[in-house]
């Protein structure tokens, strides 16, 4: 692997992922924006899409989002009125997330605004291409969340599991 003055040299396929991630997340976060969402809340809703009433816990696990992150999205989702939280009633100590009548009618142009980022993303590749590209992010995927651990280094994709209170 060659090493120069350019930063961008001393890791160029990390340097691509990093680009390719900002330039995605940006499109995203425009297409969102139109819809009145911030990154991440897209990922909370479907979650609530594919199963309403879940513990805040549970969105936790399945929408890979760090706790503050969850937290501060939920709470801007509340205020705008697409969710509500509310003590399990089976678990006081528990949130149950739900949607509203106002997030549930998100259900389709979350549809069309994640059809668009994906016709974008793909724009110009085949079909055998684009396979190949996916099981090839899901390799380099993979070969990140396997690695050896590091001393002291957070590791949000394998974390311990947490005991809720």
């Amino acid at each position: 692997m060659p090493v120069g003055d350019d930063p961008a040299s001393w890791g160029p396929l990390s340097h691509a992922v990093f680009q390719l991630a900002r330039a995605h997340r940006a499109h995203a976060a425009d297409l969102l924006r139109r819809h009145g969402l911030h990154p991440g809340q897209e990922l909370v809703l479907m979650q609530l899409f594919q199963q309403d009433s879940q513990t805040q816990g549970a969105l936790l696990d399945a929408a890979g989002l760090d706790h503050s992150t969850l937290s501060r999205s939920l709470t801007r989702m509340e205020a705008a009125g697409l969710v509500r939280r509310s003590v399990s009633p089976t678990d006081r100590r528990a949130l149950v997330v739900s949607l509203t009548a106002k997030g549930k009618r998100l259900r389709e142009p979350l549809r069309e605004v994640w059809t668009e980022l994906e016709r974008t993303t793909s724009a110009g590749l085949t079909p055998a291409e684009r396979d190949e590209l996916i099981r090839s992010l899901a390799g380099l995927r993979q070969a990140i969340v396997e690695r050896p651990r590091g001393a002291g280094v957070p590791d949000l994709q394998r974390r311990a599991p947490v005991r809720r209170v």
